[in-house]
């Protein structure tokens, strides 16, 4: 009898301890997974969590600016014109690149002619520690493209220029089509390598009062360059 009742007494302590432990353990929980002093901040306590201090960064670059230069077509001549334009800082470099494209995409605000059409997409960029930043572009810089190799040549250094003017660092630029190299962009200029700037392409004069011109399209020249085929 006295072995059975211990044993009763035992089971009863054990089912009451085991509700005591039920009934506490969201507390327990809590007190467990509770954020140590000094986790957030650093150990003189006044250091913010480092997504914190990257969300600042983000929010600091974005609200720098820098100014770059754009070349777009001439409205009077075959060639290239410089437009100054703000844009949005960043302290990547392929970013950076990629925002100076997508402004190229946008066209000129200052009387000159688009050298890019404006369904164009910047799909990515990178630079490599050579010196070569990649410009992956959309199919319709190709397939929407004006024509003439007078044109396409103006496009593609449109696009080399403004980003080798903008950038030291960048020695040469390769265009990619749709995540691959291309032979050219619209049947004219080879893309199989990377270009190095040339400033060849600039207007010799200052532009005359701006004219219709169709965005990424320009006369065409009376012989093909030697950079054309």
């Amino acid at each position: 009898m006295i072995v059975g009742r211990a044993n009763a007494l035992t089971a009863l302590g054990l089912l009451v301890l085991l509700l005591v432990v039920v009934l506490t353990a969201p507390r327990w929980t809590k007190l467990l997974t509770r954020t140590v002093p000094g986790e957030e901040a650093g150990e003189d306590g006044s250091a913010a969590p480092a997504a914190a201090a990257a969300e600042a960064e983000a929010s600091a670059d974005a609200q720098q600016k820098i100014t770059v230069k754009l070349f777009f077509l001439a409205p009077d001549q075959p060639a290239l014109l410089i437009e100054d334009r703000e844009v949005a800082y960043s302290a990547d470099l392929a970013r950076q690149i990629r925002t100076v494209v997508e402004e190229l995409v946008k066209g000129p605000q200052k009387g000159l002619a688009g050298t890019l059409p404006t369904e164009t997409r910047v799909i990515d960029s990178f630079v490599t520690k050579e010196g070569i930043a990649y410009v992956d572009l959309s199919k319709d810089a190709g397939v929407k493209h004006g024509g003439g190799s007078r044109g396409e040549l103006l496009s593609v250094y449109s696009v080399v220029n403004s980003i080798a003017a903008n950038f030291p660092a960048v020695k040469r630029v390769q265009i990619l089509v749709e995540d691959r190299q291309v032979a050219t962009l619209a049947g004219h200029v080879d893309l199989t390598r990377p270009l190095t700037p040339d400033m060849t392409f600039l207007a010799t004069g200052p532009a005359a009062p701006a004219a219709a011109v169709p965005p990424a399209a320009a006369p065409a020249a009376p012989a093909a360059t030697p950079r054309a085929r």
